[in-house]
């Protein structure tokens, strides 16, 4: 019996010790590697390289400028993190939620009188929404501060716009031609003289994307990392019609005209490599 407590002790302090030694830290004791119950932000690296290769003046003939920020991992600025469930294994999630809300307001001269001061208001409101909801699974190797990792993660894009706008001069048989705004020369309301625009509205996107990861990490410094990855996957994507609604004089009956037409939509299917928006990122885990 006594010999089986000590069997027992010493295979406890064996595991102990195996353990401490999977535990890679720095001088002052600190872990290196993620944990089990980290979580990880990550961000795109290229401005802090280019802050620090400007400051060393790699580039000796350009003064030295400060393009350091704090950018987002990729182009589609979508929140990148992790959420690691032990060791060697985490949970992916890329996060975007826009919806943007804008409206315009400007004075135009009222028709029919002579006063520049009285005036009517012309109004834009806009809107766009812009939806990115990604999971995966990430999956480590590697007892060095040099990690590889792989895994597969899906996403959902849900996007589309619109635009509205209301005139304060209205259309008549004595005013065929009213003052109005055009609020964006770029992308004009004001059509003509006599037709402008009512209603925009382009059709709502909707993409699925499915990927395969693989990529590697180095912890610079404990619990920060630089890395990498590429990736190969599917995408659909699928875009409604849209419509746009149009109002105009018309000559021939003498009166308002509105004709509301649709705008078709599209669609795109493809497999294909990627790396993550060709970026180096940077991940901090806390």
């Amino acid at each position: 019996m006594k010999k089986l407590s000590i069997l027992f002790s010493l295979m406890f302090v064996v595991t102990l010790l195996l353990n401490a030694q999977e535990e890679l830290k720095n001088k002052k004791g600190e872990i290196i590697l993620p944990e089990a119950g980290d979580y990880a932000i990550g961000i795109d690296a290229s401005p802090i390289f280019n802050f620090f290769g400007n400051f060393i003046k790699i580039n000796q003939v350009a003064p030295f400028a400060d393009p350091s920020s704090w950018n987002f991992v990729d182009n589609t600025n979508a929140i990148y993190a992790k959420y690691f469930v032990d060791n060697q294994t985490a949970y992916r999630a890329v996060v975007r939620i826009g919806v943007v809300n804008t409206s315009d307001k400007e004075y135009v001269i009222q028709d029919g009188q002579s006063d520049p001061l009285v005036v009517v208001e012309d109004k834009a409101r806009y809107s766009n929404k812009n939806i990115i909801l990604g999971a995966g699974i990430e999956k480590r190797r590697g007892k060095t501060r040099l990690q590889g990792f792989y895994g597969g993660e899906a996403f959902l894009m849900f996007g589309g716009s619109s635009a509205k706008y209301e005139y304060g001069n209205a259309f008549s048989s004595s005013n065929t031609t009213p003052s109005m705004t055009n609020f964006n020369p770029a992308d004009p309301n004001v059509l003509a003289p006599s037709a402008r625009i009512l209603s925009k509205k382009t059709g709502g996107t909707l993409g699925l994307g499915i990927r395969a990861f693989v990529g590697v990490e180095y912890f610079i410094l404990p619990k920060i990392s630089v890395g990498g990855e590429f990736g190969w996957g599917l995408e659909i994507n699928a875009q409604g019609d849209g419509k746009t609604e149009v109002e105009s004089w018309d000559i021939a009956n003498n009166t308002v005209k509105k004709v509301e037409t649709k705008v078709g939509g599209g669609g795109r299917f493809g497999f294909d490599t990627d790396n993550f928006g060709g970026n180096i990122y940077m991940m901090f885990h806390f």
